[in-house]
């Protein structure tokens, strides 16, 4: 019985090492297009494309209320995950935003303060960055009328979550992203991505490095896929699993027979 019950481990272990286990690959895209709008004072026809932070503000604070847009392109993170898996071989685990913290050096910008925060999926990718800064507002990009105005569409934008901001102005927070249709779609396509940045309560006020910003402390999506498992490999890990089931069973006969002859 030993012998057999070896055996069948044996050839578990052979199925285990010929199917191995999906390594994950991660891909990391930064913006092609960010900016922040504000309806903060008369500012809410200016635009703010080439400041070096960008912010999240509630209605009601001092300063009025902040909303952040970003645009992705995602061609590269396709490329990368076909060349690594083989066209359309993979599947997405997640999808993470990351943003860096950044001081408050501005008095347009309410002070600091935790809370919560809203990212949603915009289906309107055609905004403009414009060249519009903290200290010197322009009129040639996305301001906040334009956004509530034209590229906001609450019957096809999808949620993708409300994430906590811990507060400080430094530190880099990871947001991980609900995988909406429209988001997967997006991924899956190599298309531009927009996502939409605002308040979730009265209170948040978040300050973060823009693509304007160091290298290291842009706004970054991090996109992490497995691939797709052959048809013989699925096949192979469902004869594994049986044999395991097989391997108990024989180690249960087994204890009932030595019981039995004693």
């Amino acid at each position: 019985m030993k012998f057999v019950v070896k055996t069948v481990l044996a050839i578990v272990a052979a199925f285990t090492t010929s199917v191995g286990v999906a390594q994950p690959f991660s891909v990391s895209v930064q913006p092609i297009a960010d900016a922040f709008v504000t309806s903060g004072g008369s500012l809410s026809s200016s635009n703010f494309g080439g400041a070096g932070s960008l912010a999240i503000a509630a209605p009601g604070l001092p300063e009025g209320e902040f909303q952040s847009v970003l645009k992705f392109d995602l061609s590269s993170a396709q490329s990368a995950l076909n060349a690594q898996f083989g066209a359309g071989q993979w599947t997405i685990q997640s999808v993470t935003l990351q943003l860096t913290s950044s001081p408050h050096n501005n008095p347009i910008f309410n002070d600091i303060a935790t809370g919560q925060f809203n990212v949603s999926l915009m289906q309107n990718n055609s905004w403009v960055e414009g060249t519009g800064t903290g200290g010197l507002p322009s009129s040639d990009g996305i301001s906040f009328n334009s956004l509530l105005g034209t590229y906001i569409n609450n019957s096809t934008d999808q949620a993708l979550g409300t994430f906590s901001f811990p507060g400080g102005s430094s530190g880099q927070n990871n947001y991980t992203l609900t995988l909406s249709s429209g988001l997967l779609s997006d991924v899956n396509s190599g298309s531009d991505l927009s996502l939409r940045l605002f308040a979730a309560d009265s209170d948040v006020s978040y300050l973060f490095t823009s693509r304007s910003g160091g290298a290291s402390a842009r706004p970054d999506i991090l996109v992490q896929a497995v691939a797709v498992p052959e048809p013989g490999t699925v096949a192979l890990c469902g004869m594994a699993l049986g044999l395991l089931c097989l391997v108990q069973t024989v180690r249960r006969f087994s204890c009932l027979i030595r019981r039995t002859l004693r």
